[in-house]
């Protein structure tokens, strides 16, 4: 396990941007997968969006793509989740994710295949 801390979140009208970022105390790996997760209260935690961190893919759920961005900077081993065009119902708190593992894409969207998590970030997008 790694720690990830995440940051950048916060409260947004609709049609707004916000970037979060996750730090990570893991050395620079090209192996394994991260990505970000969401979740309201009273619901389970969803999948946003992941990479295999061998450049081999990114993925995004249909409710975000289009709209939301996932990227890495190699070199401090930070990612970044730029979001575009927020709606109300991306209200959330948003958790970066991690695993040394690299996940096959049938399991990349599987919270529990994940075992370093953020302390997750809150954004709010309201008018």
């Amino acid at each position: 396990q790694v720690q990830l801390v995440e940051s950048g979140g916060g409260s947004v009208q609709p049609g707004g941007s916000l970037r979060l970022s996750c730090a990570t105390s893991a050395r620079t790996t090209n192996s394994g997968t991260m990505g970000w997760f969401r979740q309201v209260p009273g619901k389970e935690r969803q999948f946003v969006t992941a990479m295999k961190l061998t450049g081999a893919g990114t993925y995004y759920a249909d409710s975000v793509k289009g709209r939301f961005t996932l990227s890495r900077d190699r070199a401090t081993n930070m990612l970044y989740l730029q979001m575009n065009g927020l709606r109300p119902e991306d209200t959330a708190v948003y958790y970066c994710a991690a695993t040394s593992r690299n996940l096959i894409t049938s399991s990349i969207r599987q919270m529990a295949e994940y075992d370093s998590w953020g302390q997750g970030t809150q954004v709010t997008v309201s008018s």
